[in-house]
């Protein structure tokens, strides 16, 4: 049997997209509480992503998120994160900004940790696709569609997500910019 490596290299960013899940979730978390969502977009749903950041660029002039959904539609597999923001009650913490967990939520601020901890959470994932010689980028666009798009099962309310991708050259960078129409 042949295996040809267009089919490997499939295959494989399916099992490294697991894997940063994986790493993801076994990330630190603040006092050892999780509040992490993950996901793994393919097929439709990746372009369900796409068309999303391409609405959402369209609609506030944000000239990236267009950019990085041509990214997304060149690319089989993006996994996406995402938090809720549930304050950890950390006594006299104020990163967040306010006096406490009470007055931040009562704003509809975000809890530092919360944010923090994903930002950890994504480092590790992204470490995980470097390791294995995966191209990936950590995109705040995919997020973004994906909170727009209710695609997580809680009220997320932080997320950004990583396309993957087995190529000759990195899509994701040396990328040029969209221009916006006046």
């Amino acid at each position: 049997m042949i295996i040809r490596g267009e089919q490997a290299e499939e295959k494989v960013l399916m099992q490294v997209a697991e894997l940063m899940c994986s790493a993801a979730r076994t990330a630190p978390k603040g006092r050892g509480l999780d509040t992490l969502e993950t996901f793994i977009a393919t097929g439709d749903d990746l372009l369900r992503l796409a068309d999303e950041m391409r609405k959402w660029g369209e609609k506030t002039g944000a000239g990236f998120c267009i950019r990085d959904a041509g990214n997304l539609e060149n690319t089989k597999v993006a996994v996406v994160f995402g938090t809720p923001v549930k304050p950890l009650g950390i006594p006299g913490c104020g990163y967040c900004g306010f006096a406490n967990c009470d007055e931040m939520q009562q704003a509809g601020g975000i809890c530092a940790y919360n944010a923090g901890d994903l930002g950890i959470a994504i480092g590790s994932a992204a470490e995980v696709a470097a390791a294995h010689h995966v191209d990936n980028r950590v995109m705040f666009s995919i997020g973004r569609a994906a909170i727009n798009l209710k695609m997580f099962r809680s009220d997320v309310r932080i997320a950004y997500g990583i396309p993957l991708s087995v190529t000759g050259k990195n899509p994701f960078f040396d990328r040029k910019p969209h221009k916006q129409s006046s």
